[in-house]
């Protein structure tokens, strides 16, 4: 059963932005409120943004801001020329209609692919880069060299961060594909050969369920009460089934370090050419 290294393969994709020109412009990235599980992921990217010497600033907001005022917070930020690339750290307060702040990111500035004009833009192919967790996954696959027209594939969690996108991208790639929303029976699991999964939910998937050799990717994530993060997979069980598993993406060190990679990989890319169409 192989373990996927996360961080192996992201410090390779970071290594290779450093052969890059690299891009002159701010990666600007908004915090609303305290959240201290946003904190937690944002001083991973200004980790990885000090290593490429990267300009990376966090404008923080108040969690008391109502919806219009932190989509002109967002927008004031994201129309400064010398900003190349935008982040809204999510969650946002539960008060805030995320897609609502989301939508005012300009296509070329949208790191992520979160807003209406990068999504739609990436639903008939024609957006300059792809969300990054379906990067990490084509990297992932890559690592483990996985056919896709070859396997059955389920993704777990229809979320707009990572199921919807992922699934989208899949569609015509793989030879069955299933989506399994988060209150499903997961027992059908054991007929699928790869399981993307991106709930949240800690344990949610146990592994003595999955065929012999499947593989999974897990980007899920929650934090118990200690701040111990856990994945969708119920990793603590992996013991008790030997080599079943083809692989498995270890949380934290799995997905995630890959992910925060290619956040920096799109805003490389949509910075090497300043005149993308706006």
């Amino acid at each position: 059963m192989k373990i996927i290294d996360g961080k192996k393969i992201a410090q390779n994709i970071i290594d290779e932005l450093k052969t890059r020109p690299k891009p002159e412009k701010i990666l600007a990235a908004v915090l609303a409120g305290d959240n201290q599980q946003s904190e937690s992921f944002l001083k991973q990217k200004e980790n990885v943004a000090k290593e490429l010497g990267i300009d990376f600033r966090i404008y923080k907001s108040s969690s008391d801001l109502k919806n219009d005022e932190l989509r002109k917070e967002v927008l004031k930020i994201a129309l400064l020329k010398k900003v190349g690339g935008v982040i809204v750290q999510l969650p946002l307060p539960e008060h805030i209609n995320k897609h609502y702040i989301l939508n005012v990111i300009p296509r070329e500035k949208d790191i992520d692919v979160l807003g209406e004009r990068a999504l739609g833009a990436f639903y008939v192919g024609r957006n300059p880069v792809l969300p990054p967790a379906i990067e990490t996954v084509e990297e992932i696959l890559s690592e483990v060299k996985c056919r896709l027209s070859d396997v059955k594939v389920a993704v777990v969690g229809a979320g707009f961060l990572i199921g919807k996108p992922v699934a989208v991208w899949l569609m015509n790639q793989v030879k069955e594909l299933k989506i399994f929303k988060k209150n499903s029976d997961l027992s059908d699991l054991k007929n699928y050969d790869l399981i993307i999964s991106g709930v949240g939910q800690a344990g949610l998937i146990k592994p003595e369920i999955l065929k012999q050799d499947a593989g999974i990717i897990d980007f899920g994530y929650s934090f118990d009460e200690n701040n111990k993060i856990s994945g969708d997979l119920d990793s603590g069980q992996l013991s008790n089934i030997g080599d079943q598993l083809s692989f498995y993406t270890p949380t934290p060190g799995g997905a995630g370090p890959i992910l925060v990679a290619k956040v920096f990989e799109n805003f490389y890319n949509l910075n090497k050419d300043e005149k993308i169409a706006r």
